[in-house]
């Protein structure tokens, strides 16, 4: 039998076959040991294919193959450095969800997580969430973030997912596609899934005022079916974002706004970092590329991580 994984409890998976039926389903131990470096060798998001068995009059599914994966977000796991988390597979398009503050999204954060999605060509939409509760010059910061990353071509909508301010746009874009939503704990990815589609009643809580982090709500990765013919997968909050798999020569192709001047650096080799005649430096120089932006690929080339922890994968 054939179908796709719309939950990861770790050693259990629940898996869609095309008949629309639900079965748990397990992996072989050897299955595990096949030459893949990642934590968890299925993530939501897979096709599976797996066979049936009865153990005490209870039918559960063995996967024995996963399909070739379209794409997928990966990062490092919390543990275990020099492998890989993968967070969810066959992705249309991912909702990156950005508050300004009530919990702070940093733009080290933001160009991570658009690196890899770039490196795995999965298109990331930013959705700055809470707008209802900014002020003033809380909202021109947000203008401000926006148009950074207008600029360089991602789509950025402000959104409310209290008072459902510009929900029914994100909900357009959403229609015939697998989305992933992400973000930090507390920015919000529940309460817009239950704005989205309030019969699917996600747990919310507040934000921790001591430490302004969210509580963590989702534990696990999980695929749902909407009623206007759209699927999400809402995932854990992720604290920070550790880049994988990933050569120096190749980070700056993943900064499209420094891929477009590549061409004019004098060396093809060129790593925007002291080499003379470089166009990344001097449209940074001429205020043309975003210093944060900079700012964060040098981080990444120095392999400096963001504290990378997760609140819910902690035991990965």
């Amino acid at each position: 039998m054939t179908g796709t994984v719309y939950k990861s409890t770790g050693s259990w998976y629940t898996v869609k076959t095309m008949n629309g039926k639900f079965y748990d389903c397990r992996i072989k131990g050897r299955f595990r040991l096949q030459g893949i470096k990642s934590t968890n060798p299925i993530a939501v998001g897979d096709k599976v294919q797996f066979e049936l068995e009865t153990k005490n009059n209870t039918e559960t599914g063995v996967i024995n193959r996963i399909e070739e994966r379209k794409n997928y977000i990966v990062r490092k796991s919390v543990n275990l450095s020099k492998q890989t988390h993968i967070i969810a597979s066959n992705i249309d398009q991912v909702f990156l969800l950005v508050t300004i503050d009530n919990p702070p999204t940093f733009p080290s954060f933001i160009d991570r997580f658009l690196v890899t999605a770039e490196a795995y060509s999965i298109k990331t939409i930013l959705l700055f969430n809470k707008i209802d509760t900014y002020d003033e010059e809380t909202l021109l910061e947000v203008k401000y973030l926006a148009s950074i990353y207008r600029q360089i071509g991602y789509e950025c909508i402000n959104i409310s997912a209290k008072t459902g301010e510009n929900i029914d746009k994100v909900k357009v874009l959403m229609v015939d596609k697998v989305s992933m939503f992400a973000g930090h704990s507390g920015v919000g990815k529940s309460t817009l899934v239950n704005a989205i589609e309030p019969s699917l009643n996600l747990k919310t809580k507040e934000i921790s005022e001591q430490h302004m982090q969210g509580q963590h709500t989702t534990t696990f990765a999980e695929m749902f079916d909407l009623s206007f013919g759209a699927k999400i997968i809402d995932t854990p909050g992720i604290k920070g974002f550790g880049v994988v798999d990933m050569e120096k020569e190749e980070v700056g192709d993943y900064f499209p706004e420094f891929f477009e001047l590549k061409q004019d650096c004098k060396f093809n080799n060129c790593l925007h970092l002291k080499e003379p005649k470089c166009a990344v430096k001097e449209a940074l120089e001429n205020d043309e590329v975003s210093y944060s932006r900079y700012r964060s690929y040098i981080q990444i080339l120095e392999g400096e991580d963001e504290h990378y922890r997760t609140d819910n994968w902690d035991n990965e």
